[in-house]
Protein backbone atom coordinates (compact mmCIF):
# COMPACT_ATOMS: atom_id res chain seq x y z
CA UNK A 1 0.00 0.00 0.00
CA UNK A 2 2.59 2.48 1.18
CA UNK A 3 4.74 1.73 -2.15
CA UNK A 4 1.58 2.55 -4.54
CA UNK A 5 1.00 5.56 -2.65
CA UNK A 6 4.57 6.59 -3.19
CA UNK A 7 3.75 5.84 -7.04
CA UNK A 8 1.16 7.35 -7.36
CA UNK A 9 3.71 11.00 -6.74
CA UNK A 10 6.59 10.04 -9.28
CA UNK A 11 4.82 11.30 -12.30
CA UNK A 12 3.49 14.79 -10.59
CA UNK A 13 7.16 15.24 -8.61
CA UNK A 14 8.69 14.23 -12.11
CA UNK A 15 6.69 17.26 -13.83
CA UNK A 16 7.33 19.34 -11.10
CA UNK A 17 10.72 18.76 -11.19
CA UNK A 18 10.86 19.73 -15.22
CA UNK A 19 8.63 22.24 -15.22
CA UNK A 20 10.78 24.09 -12.69
CA UNK A 21 14.03 23.01 -14.62
CA UNK A 22 12.99 24.21 -17.82
CA UNK A 23 11.40 27.71 -16.22
CA UNK A 24 15.12 28.51 -14.95
CA UNK A 25 16.96 27.55 -18.78
CA UNK A 26 14.13 29.74 -20.10
CA UNK A 27 14.75 32.91 -17.56
CA UNK A 28 18.51 32.62 -17.53
CA UNK A 29 19.71 31.52 -21.07
CA UNK A 30 16.66 30.73 -23.96
CA UNK A 31 15.31 34.91 -22.57
CA UNK A 32 18.33 36.48 -22.55
CA UNK A 33 19.22 35.48 -25.94
CA UNK A 34 16.14 36.05 -28.01
CA UNK A 35 14.84 39.45 -25.08
CA UNK A 36 15.97 41.82 -28.14
CA UNK A 37 14.88 39.98 -31.49
CA UNK A 38 11.24 41.32 -32.64
CA UNK A 39 8.58 39.11 -31.53
CA UNK A 40 7.41 36.51 -33.67
CA UNK A 41 11.28 35.64 -34.41
CA UNK A 42 12.20 34.75 -31.26
CA UNK A 43 9.05 32.40 -31.29
CA UNK A 44 10.48 30.37 -34.09
CA UNK A 45 12.19 27.66 -32.51
CA UNK A 46 9.84 27.00 -30.20
CA UNK A 47 7.29 26.26 -32.80
CA UNK A 48 9.73 24.03 -34.67
CA UNK A 49 9.52 22.12 -31.50
CA UNK A 50 5.71 22.22 -31.10
CA UNK A 51 5.66 21.03 -34.74
CA UNK A 52 7.01 17.42 -33.42
CA UNK A 53 3.92 17.29 -31.49
CA UNK A 54 2.26 14.71 -33.92
CA UNK A 55 4.03 12.47 -32.08
CA UNK A 56 1.41 12.57 -29.55
CA UNK A 57 -0.87 9.99 -31.95
CA UNK A 58 1.56 7.35 -30.36
CA UNK A 59 -1.37 7.50 -27.84
CA UNK A 60 -3.80 5.58 -30.35
CA UNK A 61 -1.26 2.42 -31.07
CA UNK A 62 -1.30 -0.35 -29.04
CA UNK A 63 1.97 -1.78 -27.74
CA UNK A 64 3.80 1.99 -27.77
CA UNK A 65 2.71 2.28 -24.07
CA UNK A 66 2.49 -0.90 -21.52
CA UNK A 67 -1.12 -1.03 -21.57
CA UNK A 68 -4.07 0.20 -23.79
CA UNK A 69 -4.89 3.96 -22.87
CA UNK A 70 -8.19 5.06 -22.23
CA UNK A 71 -9.48 6.51 -25.16
CA UNK A 72 -10.90 9.27 -23.64
CA UNK A 73 -7.38 10.36 -22.68
CA UNK A 74 -5.49 8.68 -25.84
CA UNK A 75 -7.94 10.68 -28.39
CA UNK A 76 -8.23 14.33 -27.58
CA UNK A 77 -4.56 13.79 -26.75
CA UNK A 78 -3.84 12.30 -29.79
CA UNK A 79 -5.59 14.28 -32.23
CA UNK A 80 -5.10 17.91 -29.90
CA UNK A 81 -1.52 17.43 -30.24
CA UNK A 82 -1.75 17.27 -34.18
CA UNK A 83 -3.99 19.86 -34.51
CA UNK A 84 -1.46 21.68 -32.47
CA UNK A 85 1.68 20.87 -34.36
CA UNK A 86 -0.61 21.89 -38.00
CA UNK A 87 -1.14 25.42 -36.50
CA UNK A 88 2.62 25.07 -35.28
CA UNK A 89 3.74 24.71 -38.99
CA UNK A 90 1.03 26.92 -39.98
CA UNK A 91 2.68 29.97 -38.05
CA UNK A 92 5.91 29.30 -39.00
CA UNK A 93 4.87 29.66 -42.51
CA UNK A 94 2.75 32.76 -41.84
CA UNK A 95 6.11 34.54 -39.87
CA UNK A 96 8.63 33.44 -42.69
CA UNK A 97 6.13 34.55 -45.41
CA UNK A 98 5.75 38.05 -43.69
CA UNK A 99 1.82 37.56 -44.22
CA UNK A 100 -0.16 40.24 -42.00
CA UNK A 101 -1.76 37.24 -40.09
CA UNK A 102 1.16 35.77 -38.60
CA UNK A 103 0.35 37.53 -35.00
CA UNK A 104 -2.86 35.65 -35.33
CA UNK A 105 -1.76 32.52 -36.10
CA UNK A 106 0.87 32.69 -32.78
CA UNK A 107 -2.13 33.72 -30.55
CA UNK A 108 -4.06 30.96 -32.41
CA UNK A 109 -1.39 28.27 -32.28
CA UNK A 110 -0.35 29.48 -28.64
CA UNK A 111 -3.82 29.05 -26.91
CA UNK A 112 -5.10 25.69 -28.52
CA UNK A 113 -2.02 24.43 -27.97
CA UNK A 114 -1.67 25.33 -24.13
CA UNK A 115 -5.56 24.37 -23.77
CA UNK A 116 -5.14 21.13 -25.75
CA UNK A 117 -2.23 20.64 -22.96
CA UNK A 118 -3.86 21.22 -19.86
CA UNK A 119 -6.33 18.85 -20.97
CA UNK A 120 -4.64 16.24 -21.70
CA UNK A 121 -2.89 16.52 -18.52
CA UNK A 122 -6.16 16.81 -16.83
CA UNK A 123 -7.57 13.88 -19.05
CA UNK A 124 -4.63 11.53 -18.11
CA UNK A 125 -4.48 12.16 -14.18
CA UNK A 126 -8.15 11.08 -14.20
CA UNK A 127 -8.14 8.24 -17.36
CA UNK A 128 -4.65 6.59 -17.30
CA UNK A 129 -3.18 4.81 -14.41
CA UNK A 130 0.10 5.19 -13.01
CA UNK A 131 2.32 3.06 -14.64
CA UNK A 132 0.50 2.54 -18.15
CA UNK A 133 2.02 4.89 -20.20
CA UNK A 134 5.18 2.43 -19.79
CA UNK A 135 8.40 3.89 -21.66
CA UNK A 136 6.38 6.54 -22.76
CA UNK A 137 6.39 8.18 -19.21
CA UNK A 138 9.50 10.74 -20.62
CA UNK A 139 6.79 12.60 -23.06
CA UNK A 140 4.65 13.51 -19.85
CA UNK A 141 7.71 13.88 -17.68
CA UNK A 142 9.90 15.94 -19.66
CA UNK A 143 8.24 17.24 -23.01
CA UNK A 144 5.32 18.20 -21.65
CA UNK A 145 6.76 20.44 -18.79
CA UNK A 146 9.03 22.10 -21.75
CA UNK A 147 5.69 22.35 -23.80
CA UNK A 148 3.74 24.35 -21.13
CA UNK A 149 6.74 26.84 -19.99
CA UNK A 150 7.30 27.26 -23.85
CA UNK A 151 3.79 28.45 -23.97
CA UNK A 152 4.20 30.90 -21.27
CA UNK A 153 7.35 32.06 -22.44
CA UNK A 154 5.10 32.47 -25.95
CA UNK A 155 2.29 34.56 -23.80
CA UNK A 156 4.87 36.59 -22.46
CA UNK A 157 6.34 37.29 -25.88
CA UNK A 158 3.15 38.25 -27.39
CA UNK A 159 1.74 40.12 -24.38
CA UNK A 160 4.75 42.61 -23.96
CA UNK A 161 5.87 43.02 -27.34
CA UNK A 162 9.01 45.00 -26.62
CA UNK A 163 12.20 43.93 -25.47
CA UNK A 164 12.23 43.02 -21.54
CA UNK A 165 15.67 42.88 -19.37
CA UNK A 166 15.94 40.59 -16.76
CA UNK A 167 18.82 41.72 -14.58
CA UNK A 168 21.33 39.22 -14.25
CA UNK A 169 21.49 37.41 -10.72
CA UNK A 170 24.24 39.12 -8.71
CA UNK A 171 27.15 36.55 -7.91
Amino acid sequence: MEIQMLNNFILPLSIGFAVTIWSLIFVWYIHPRLRHKPVLESLEPFLFVHSFRYIGLMFLLPGVTSEVLDLRFANPAAYGDLIAALLALVTIIAIRSRVSWAMASAWIFNLWGLFDLLNAVVRGILFVPDGHFGAAYWIPATLVPFLLVSHGYIFFRLVSRRPIVIAPAET
